[in-house]
């Protein structure tokens, strides 16, 4: 939050600066005022559109969704965000403008996360498993083919999210038109292992002692059956990511978080418990994700994207890549993001709208699914 103030501080001082005329139509000076204008830039005023957040009964409880349509008719792309508990509904105002006109999308709080905690509260520890929100995942998709009238959809994985849409593909493809995987996880251990390694080269190399001997501290990293504690993990990446290997050339994805607070679709207590319930999710389905080897899956029957940061050591890319050669799909498509690491939705955005409007919507629209 005090990011956010300070960029409102700074806003005030330059709105106060300015014309008088200009002071009376342009110029938060809270979090409510900030948000308006962000709402009123992005309002969906189409007749054929549509935006809402909607609360859906899945997995015994409510889960929440917005929705963005320009047009109705588009293709339907559901959104996995990552984590686990890392929610991208109170980004998407910035960092997907534009992807409303090509599709209708639906973006997905999971459960112990964003507006979903806030709705249904905390789940009991024995509801945080891998399969509990794989589940979760299948009833949203559908959810999603009956609200909208579809034959198939797009699911759009990041990260966690990731493991959820590859999963789901391999299982059901006749309820996709595609799979698009983003910051893809395939071998869970190798990436660690890769991660811990290229982590530690770059600590040495830049002669930080206290770096170097909290990461030698951990190995063997990502070795054996056992998986790595929570403890293990935030430390590889806390260093990982101080030295860019999440977002490329940054320490660390603060720049990202900060956009949080002026979602338009969050409203104050959303902002303030969104992620009340990340720990729980974490202790519970972190260590079991990053020791899952999805690299397994050798074939699949739907069209397979993949959309990779060329400077991805979170979820190494490298690794990524080396399964993309291997598996088999009716179509494979890898797009690769030269300046971006892991958040290729803030560090590329650009490039991620023109990939997923020339690469993805035209597998819809060759079934007759969506207005060209």
């Amino acid at each position: 939050m005090l990011k956010v103030a300070s960029l409102l501080t700074v806003l005030s001082l330059l709105w106060a600066q300015s014309p008088a005329s200009a002071q009376q139509t342009v110029g938060p000076h809270n979090r409510a005022e900030a948000v308006k204008i962000i709402a009123d830039l992005r309002q969906i005023v189409n007749p054929q559109g549509l935006q809402a957040i909607e609360t859906v009964p899945i997995g015994g409880i409510k889960q929440v969704v917005s929705i963005r349509s320009e047009d109705l008719r588009n293709p339907v792309l559901i959104y996995f965000h990552g984590g686990p508990g890392y929610v991208e509904m109170p980004l998407d105002w910035w960092y997907d403008r534009g992807w409303d006109e090509y599709f209708t999308v639906v973006q997905w709080d999971q459960r112990n996360a964003g507006k979903t905690y806030v709705a249904s509260g905390p789940n009991d520890q024995s509801l945080l498993t891998p399969e509990r929100f794989q589940q979760d995942a299948e009833e949203l998709v559908q959810w999603a083919l009956k609200r909208f009238g579809k034959r198939k959809v797009f699911v759009l994985g990041h990260s966690w999210g990731s493991m959820l849409g590859l999963k789901l593909a391999s299982a059901h493809p006749e309820w996709l038109h595609a799979y698009i995987g983003m910051g893809q996880i395939t071998n869970g251990p190798e990436s660690e292992r890769e991660g811990w390694a290229w982590t530690l080269s770059r600590a040495k190399a830049d002669h930080n002692a206290k770096a170097v001997q909290e990461l030698e501290a951990l190995a063997p990293y990502a070795v054996g059956e056992a998986p790595i504690s929570v403890a293990s993990i935030l430390t590889q990446r806390k260093w990982l990511g101080h030295y860019g290997g999440a977002a490329w050339r940054r320490t660390g994805g603060d720049f990202e978080a900060a956009a949080f607070p002026l979602s338009p679709e969050y409203s104050d207590e959303d902002v303030r418990k969104a992620f009340e319930g990340q720990l729980a999710v974490t202790n519970a389905l972190l260590p079991k994700i990053l020791m899952t080897d999805l690299s397994t899956i050798r074939r699949l029957k739907v069209p397979l994207i993949l959309l990779l940061g060329r400077h991805d050591q979170n979820v190494s890319s490298d690794v990524a890549a080396r399964w993309f050669a291997k598996v088999r799909a009716p179509s494979k498509t890898l797009v690769w993001f030269e300046s971006s690491g892991h958040h290729i939705t803030s560090e590329e955005p650009g490039k991620l709208l023109i990939s997923l409007v020339t690469k993805v919507r035209p597998i819809a629209l060759n079934v007759g699914d969506g207005v060209r």
